[in-house]
């Protein structure tokens, strides 16, 4: 009877690692400039461009999935870490790290107009400080010095430690609708927690650069490495139930999704640049 159980237990926890949550329509390899490593930066919201950046984050480019063409918003060091995308993506935040003569790093925030192809000085910051904050929105969230999470509330910060005071956080995201908190634990994994930093839920060990792609819906890299590289990664789909769908499988060597309008833009490890369609 035990062994029974055992085996009944084992086969439930299959079916939910191999849950369908996402139908996949296509899978397309988008031209792009050879011998450059290129990562998504961000997807616009509608899905039509792409923003790619290089693997150490150094320039900002937008890639038409239109017209398949690329157009160089910044070629700053860090352009691409940490980008902001307006709702109507028309206009793109992004920052650029300069050194001064003290040799102090500094980040320079810019706001780039896709619509006027300008761009504005927002703000100067010392790296370390308060992430970007889209000022339209009325929830934003980012990491601070600390590495504790700092949600954004109609202009409040708020410091929340669901997992612990000692714990070091990483990769906290916002759920569509401002519900839930998706956020790394370094060492231990991923975990949902609510917007005041309770009711945690431990999500999985092996979750990296999560991004929702509907409220109850979290994509994410499943990566493997030998402490000096990335030895295999793919690309799964996860539910705040505990199911879970592999995307990408981890010999594909694919990285850092991000997802927009049934979409989801990711490169590999090569630099090559791909586009899933998803229902």
């Amino acid at each position: 009877m035990k062994k029974t159980f055992l085996f009944l237990a084992a086969c439930a926890l299959s079916m939910l690692a191999n849950a369908q949550i996402l139908e996949v329509v296509s899978t397309q390899k988008l031209p792009a400039e050879q011998g450059t490593m290129w990562k998504v930066a961000g997807f616009s919201p509608m899905g039509d461009y792409i923003l790619l950046t290089d693997s150490y984050d150094k320039g900002l480019v937008r890639y038409d999935l239109a017209t398949q063409t690329k157009k160089v918003i910044s070629e700053g060091v860090g352009a691409g870490w940490a980008v902001k995308i307006s709702k109507d993506g028309k206009n793109v935040v992004y920052r650029e790290k300069t050194m001064d003569a003290n040799k102090i790093t500094r980040s320079n925030i810019y706001q780039h107009s896709l619509v006027s192809n300008q761009r504005s000085l927002q703000a100067k910051a010392q790296v370390g400080m308060t992430e970007l904050v889209d000022k339209s929105a009325k929830v934003d969230i980012t990491i601070n010095t600390d590495l504790h999470i700092v949600l954004v509330r109609n202009g409040k910060n708020i410091v929340l430690t669901p997992s612990g005071a000692n714990e070091r956080y990483i990769d906290a995201k916002v759920s569509p609708d401002n519900k839930h908190i998706i956020y790394r634990v370094s060492g231990k994994g991923c975990y949902i927690c609510d917007m005041e930093g309770k009711n945690v839920r431990f999500l999985t060990s092996n979750c990296h650069a999560p991004q929702w792609y509907d409220n109850n819906t979290v994509v994410a890299m499943d990566y493997d490495d030998n402490g000096e590289q990335v030895t295999a990664s793919g690309i799964v789909a996860y539910t705040l139930d505990g199911k879970s769908q592999v995307l990408v499988e981890k010999s594909q060597m694919a990285i850092y999704p991000h997802v927009a309008n049934g979409k989801i833009a990711y490169t590999n490890t090569k630099g090559e640049l791909f586009l899933m369609t998803v229902k």
